[in-house]
């Protein structure tokens, strides 16, 4: 009994070594990119198990697998790659650059570049975030998207100017604005009259006049190395907008968008008096200044000589 036992228990030893001679086999290769250049230090992985090697520096391989392994390529900046191991005992695998990292972005004078080339901030917001939160002035919608730059709005309601300041105030009597650009064109951003002291109206400024629906993305460059195509004047920034185009698209296509913005005046404020006439600290002796104040002498019907004499 003892005998047949170890007859069936060294048949079974034997069957399991001869399986795993003919599954198990050591897979080598080499791991380059499109151009055959090595990559030391890709990852070679069996799919599904944890079993993985490194390639050393001249991209060669070597890895323990079985027929019927799937073997993943891997390596910074590139796309990964899955081979079947078949009957072969070499594998070599070409990889690719992945292009989803190389993100482009369009810079001073709408030249094109590599996000990772760039040797100054610059930050990008797509035109769909910017219509996520209606408003009637584009710029307005990049409070709070673009680290650094601070939007403030007019209080005169729709198409009223707004002030944006890029890293902080640079001069405390001077213009800390940023230059516009629109499509490679810069645009005059000046203020299209403006409330004060004596009365006025906020009519916009240049920037408000883009519909923000027809922006495709805003590129914010800070600093003055990002400007330094533009000069002087955009010592403060610089806003780049790229408009949308019908290039790519296929037939016609409609897009309605509309927004709708109440305001409403407190009209309570505006108490007037009635009691006392042009002038000021309640006097009849009066000068030119008076003709803008209205607390001169009590209107009780007697005569009082105007700043002119008459």
């Amino acid at each position: 009994m003892k005998t047949k036992f170890l007859r069936i228990l060294t048949s079974f030893l034997l069957v399991f070594a001869f399986g795993f001679s003919v599954h198990a086999q050591s897979i080598s290769g080499t791991v380059t990119d499109e151009n055959g250049v090595p990559l030391p230090g890709a990852t070679v992985l069996v799919e599904g198990t944890s079993n993985g090697v490194s390639t050393d520096f001249d991209g060669n391989y070597s890895i323990e697998a079985s027929s019927g392994d799937t073997l993943v390529f891997s390596f910074v900046g590139y796309a990964s790659q899955s081979i079947v191991v078949g009957s072969s005992a070499t594998v070599n695998a070409v990889l690719a650059p992945d292009n989803a990292l190389e993100e482009v972005v369009v810079t001073s004078l709408g030249i094109k570049r590599n996000v990772k080339a760039l040797g100054y901030s610059l930050t990008v917001v797509d035109g769909s975030e910017l219509n996520n939160n209606k408003t009637t002035n584009a710029i307005n919608a990049l409070q709070g998207k673009v680290a650094g730059v601070m939007v403030t709005g007019s209080s005169m309601g729709a198409k009223g100017s707004s002030r944006v300041v890029i890293r902080g105030t640079s001069s405390l009597t001077g213009n800390n604005q940023p230059l516009y650009v629109v499509d490679g064109i810069t645009i005059n951003n000046s203020n299209l009259g403006s409330a004060g002291v004596w009365g006025g109206a906020d009519y916009g400024d240049g920037i408000s006049s883009i519909n923000p629906d027809e922006i495709e993305s805003v590129s914010v460059l800070k600093g003055g190395a990002a400007a330094a195509l533009y000069g002087s004047r955009a010592s403060n920034g610089v806003i780049l907008i790229t408009t949308k185009n019908g290039a790519g698209q296929e037939g016609i296509g409609i897009e309605f968008n509309s927004s709708t913005q109440f305001d409403m005046l407190n009209t309570s404020l505006r108490d007037t008096q009635t009691i006392y006439g042009q002038g000021r600290d309640f006097s009849k002796v009066s000068d030119p200044i008076d003709t803008y104040q209205a607390w001169g002498p009590r209107m009780d019907g007697s005569m009082v000589a105007q700043w002119d004499g008459v």
